[in-house]
């Protein structure tokens, strides 16, 4: 969902720069091949150009097999550019990877910051904040975190969110998909449910289900589950309106989302869309790295007590419509903005030439070591 309008930012300005050739790169830490295809589809991407298949494992495993990998990439293809997008394992390791070969980084979705050491998520943010070139923020509350991290502000670049230029462009597409199980708009809440700490340990994940139980008693909850996550459930009692139903692509996850009453997560990313589609999000988690969500009154940080999570929930269902702020620059142009940034870096580099070329200035006239082409790798 944050590749996707970056490709097509690039791909548009090729008649105007010839000479750009973006890589799209998939790292394969996503590896269930038919989720993986039917998302390329729902998001008409490309085809990756080149596919790394690094499959599961622990977190080190993981990271090592990306980033000996890419490392193999950035010495074949010579990039003048790799940018990496949110906080997953393969963020972190192919931003070091390139770094130790001197590669321009660009980190987009940079300056989130739950300031919880537990999660995997942030030590990947942070690590790879530190190291970046080009640090593109989603909103000004990551500015922020990264002046007080004491970040230059010249790699700071406020740009707003890729992922919503998905959704926006596919939203109405997804509008037209039939909703499962003969539910109507507004009839249901959406779960969903992923976090190592919510689904990993036996005694959290019954206490948890035991406030969606009660939730279910009110309103129908659908849970579209991994299977890894759906096993876990085994002998755990679920209400007769807790519908467990397989994962979703994109554009059906999103019909459901934008038609929920509410929706319940303990994910990052679906804090800020249900903040753009206006419905109410309750996030199972004691911190969110993504606060302007709660500030623009679209988010409510339930934490996992039981008792606390349905009281929040009754009273989302006793709520009338969202009326929420929207966060600035969260309107679909976010990959235009950077793809303009970056086409102007590579012109006063030499690194490009097309329509509106700038000349250098005196810091810039020589090339970055090691760069050969005006070569990006997504």
């Amino acid at each position: 969902m944050k590749v996707a309008p970056l490709i097509e930012a690039f791909r548009a300005r090729r008649n105007r720069f010839p000479d750009l050739e973006p890589l799209l790169v998939h790292t394969g830490q996503h590896y269930d091949a038919r989720m993986s295809e039917e998302f390329f589809r729902d998001l008409e991407m490309p085809t990756p150009d080149i596919q790394l298949r690094a499959g599961s494992g622990t977190h080190a495993q993981q990271t090592a097999r990306v980033m000996v990998d890419f490392e193999q990439i950035c010495l074949q293809h010579q990039p003048a550019l790799v940018i990496v997008v949110g906080d997953v394992n393969s963020t972190l390791a192919c931003a070091i990877a390139a770094k130790k070969l001197g590669i321009r980084i660009a980190h987009v979705e940079a300056g989130l910051r739950s300031r919880d050491m537990s999660m995997p998520e942030e030590i990947n943010r942070l690590c790879t904040d530190v190291i970046s070139d080009f640090l593109f923020t989603t909103d000004r509350l990551a500015n922020e975190n990264l002046m007080a991290e004491g970040c230059p502000r010249h790699r700071i670049h406020f740009v707003g969110n890729t992922m919503i230029d998905s959704l926006q462009k596919h939203l109405s597409r997804a509008l037209a998909m039939p909703l499962p199980l003969g539910l109507g708009p507004g009839g249901y809440a959406l779960l969903t449910m992923h976090r190592p700490s919510n689904v990993d340990h036996p005694m959290a994940l019954r206490r948890l289900f035991g406030a969606i139980n009660e939730i279910a008693k009110h309103v129908p909850v659908i849970f579209p589950a991994h299977p890894r996550t759906a096993q876990q459930l085994e002998g755990i009692h679920l209400h007769d309106q807790l519908l467990v139903i397989e994962p979703l692509g994109y554009l059906a996850f999103l019909g459901l989302m934008a038609r929920a009453r509410m929706v319940l997560t303990d994910s990052g990313g679906i804090q800020e869309e249900t903040t753009v589609l206006r419905v109410p999000c309750l996030t199972l988690r004691q911190n969110t790295e993504r606060p302007i969500t709660c500030a623009m009154g679209s988010n409510i940080l339930a934490g996992t007590d039981p008792d606390r999570i349905v009281d929040h929930a009754m009273r989302v269902l006793d709520a009338p419509p969202l009326r929420n702020r929207v966060p600035e620059k969260w309107d679909g142009r976010a990959a235009e903005r950077i793809a303009d940034l970056l086409l102007r870096w590579f012109i006063r580099h030499h690194l490009l030439a097309g329509a509106g070329d700038e000349k250098p200035t005196r810091r810039h006239r020589r090339s970055p070591p090691g760069v050969t082409d005006c070569r990006v790798q997504l």
